[in-house]
């Protein structure tokens, strides 16, 4: 019984050690993954904001201005290898009532995307402000997990292309350490707007990403937009369409800081945590089992040994005289025909007998235990 369990916490020792090497090997690179339910608001505000009013049909200077980016998940349309996300963005005048005079700018966007790099895919219903584009590089909203010190190629929606984005360095967000990466893009030509068919509009941004390196979750950002129309002829600015400095409130970072705790956490977890338990554990079963079997069998031959040692000190002495033994053709035979061929080949053993021991066998051998004379 005790071998049987012995076998057991050795064989479950060696699933458990098997479990610590392929946990962070293999299983956790097929369970980590960005969500397909996933859910996040943002909150940015530029709070001194220059934009061109549709309804006043003029720019407004000084205005205090909130963009808010609403996340959503379509587990729907996503699969293992895609998640498709939908984004709303509002952004409006904080300081006018609400209604069509506050809006600055709406936009809606369905993306997909690779659930480990972050890499745009063009599937599942992806589109534009209703408008289908092809998109490629990385989302931005999340970088590839495991995201490392270098450029990367963003996909920026109003150049319709992607962009570089650079690693700027090391920062902390909230007590976690992120990866600083820059898109600057200088004034670029971008088309015509409605508000005129002669002069060109531009586009520039300044953008930084705080990224955690580990997710790849986007844990702030600090943006510095700027649109406007240019004289054709003399270059000069004419109309600024927006000009203003994004950052994220305090409660938005700390968001979707818990969201990506809980990240983290799991990767901990499946990578690191889980696997050193798991070693520990299978070697303290497997060392255990495989004394309890070999603990088992000493056991065992200690105890027939012990049998055998009995057995044979409780067997009556061999019988020294060879004829009486080979007349008597008792249970003892085999020993006195054992001795008596020893006494023959080994010098002297039949010599410590004296004559007259010799004689006496020989005149009577009931007194060897032979049979009497009755018995012939």
């Amino acid at each position: 019984m005790r071998r049987d369990i012995g076998m057991i916490l050795a064989g479950l020792g060696m699933f458990l050690i098997v479990i610590a090497v392929v946990l962070p090997t293999y299983i956790a690179g097929q369970v980590i993954k960005f969500p397909l339910n996933y859910y996040y608001k943002a909150i940015l505000n530029s709070p001194n904001t220059t934009y061109f009013s549709a309804t006043k049909v003029k720019e407004v200077t000084g205005a205090p201005v909130q963009a808010i980016y609403t996340l959503k998940g379509d587990p729907s349309k996503g699969n293992s290898s895609t998640a498709v996300w939908n984004l709303f963005t509002y952004i409006y005048d904080t300081s006018i009532a609400p209604g069509p005079a506050q809006e600055i700018q709406i936009q809606n966007r369905t993306f997909a995307f690779d659930r480990k790099t972050g890499e745009l895919q063009n599937c599942c219903g992806h589109m534009l402000d209703n408008k289908v584009y092809n998109e490629s590089g990385v989302v931005g909203y999340v970088f590839p997990m495991g995201t490392k010190q270098q450029t990367y190629q963003v996909y920026d929606t109003t150049l319709l292309r992607p962009v570089p984005f650079t690693y700027a360095g090391t920062d902390t967000v909230d007590g976690v350490l992120t990866y600083k990466f820059n898109e600057n893009v200088a004034p670029t030509k971008i088309g015509f707007s409605p508000l005129s068919a002669t002069e060109p509009e531009f586009y520039a941004i300044n953008l930084t990403y705080w990224v955690d390196p580990d997710t790849g979750a986007l844990l702030k950002v600090d943006e510095h937009q700027q649109q406007f129309l240019e004289n054709a002829i003399t270059s000069q600015r004419t109309t600024t369409l927006f000009d203003g400095t994004f950052t994220p409130t305090a409660a938005s970072v700390a968001a979707i800081v818990a969201i990506d705790n809980s990240g983290r956490l799991k990767i901990t977890l499946l990578e690191t945590i889980i696997p050193i338990v798991a070693g520990v554990l299978g070697a303290v079963l497997l060392v255990w089992g495989v004394l309890l079997a070999r603990k088992r069998r000493r056991d065992f031959t200690a105890s027939g040994f012990d049998a055998m040692t009995r057995e044979l000190s409780a067997a009556p002495p061999p019988d020294d005289d060879p004829s009486a033994s080979q007349v008597s053709g008792g249970k003892h035979a085999v020993r006195s025909a054992d001795s008596g061929g020893r006494a023959g080949v080994v010098p002297g053993l039949d010599g410590n007998r004296t004559a007259a021991e010799r004689g006496v066998e020989g005149e009577n051998p009931e007194a060897a235990g032979g049979p009497g004379p009755a018995a012939r």
